[in-house]
């Protein structure tokens, strides 16, 4: 095939990164913010990346741009618009119910720079609103990913070494594993969980 009849296509030029001054940088912290519920080091690696492309396309001061950075993160803090314990406790909570593990909870939310004590509090948080969260999480694994009782009875007891298997990978322990893949039926494990909150 002749290809001399093409035209030379060539990649645009990638676009220049906008110069990290305090007023773009606060701009970019609200938009994060009205996007994303965030903790204050989470938003501050965030900027910080801002930072960090300004000073290698535009030559900026790298020192000047991070200490802007952490003036919009404590008037922010100040302000209410950042609250790492209430965070914390709301990011924990949605993990809890989508299934994930108390193990799992704490690895996200020290990604997200938090310290020990405010994941510890988020973590006990759970506990008043659930007798045994890890059970309610292990369930609600169980249930999305179709696993023990919520799979199809002829195919149970062949899987039961896999459903097992997926849940302590997930983070969950062996022993609430197999209350949760040998319950009777999805009735029973439901009423299981819901007699415990």
């Amino acid at each position: 095939m002749d290809n001399s009849n093409r035209k030379d296509k060539t990649r645009p030029e990638p676009r220049k990164p906008r110069k990290a001054t305090p007023r773009s940088l606060e701009n970019a912290a609200h938009y994060h913010l009205q996007r994303f519920a965030t903790s204050s080091e989470n938003l501050r690696r965030v900027l910080g990346r801002r930072v960090d492309r300004s000073a290698r396309a535009h030559d900026t001061d790298r020192a000047e741009g991070l200490a802007a950075v952490d003036e919009i993160i404590a008037r922010f803090e100040r302000a209410g618009l950042l609250n790492d314990t209430v965070y914390a406790a709301a990011r924990a909570a949605s993990l809890n119910r989508h299934g994930i593990s108390q193990r799992a909870i704490h690895a996200k939310l020290r990604e997200k720079g938090l310290s020990a004590n405010v994941i510890e509090a988020a973590i006990e948080a759970l506990a008043k609103n659930h007798a045994e969260p890890e059970f309610a999480a292990a369930a609600a694994y169980a249930r999305r990913r179709r696993l023990g009782p919520y799979r199809p009875a002829e195919a149970r007891t062949e899987r039961r070494e896999r459903d097992l298997g997926a849940m302590a990978r997930s983070g969950f322990g062996y022993d609430l594993s197999l209350r949760v893949i040998d319950a009777e039926d999805v009735d029973a494990l439901e009423e299981d969980v819901s007699g415990n909150s």
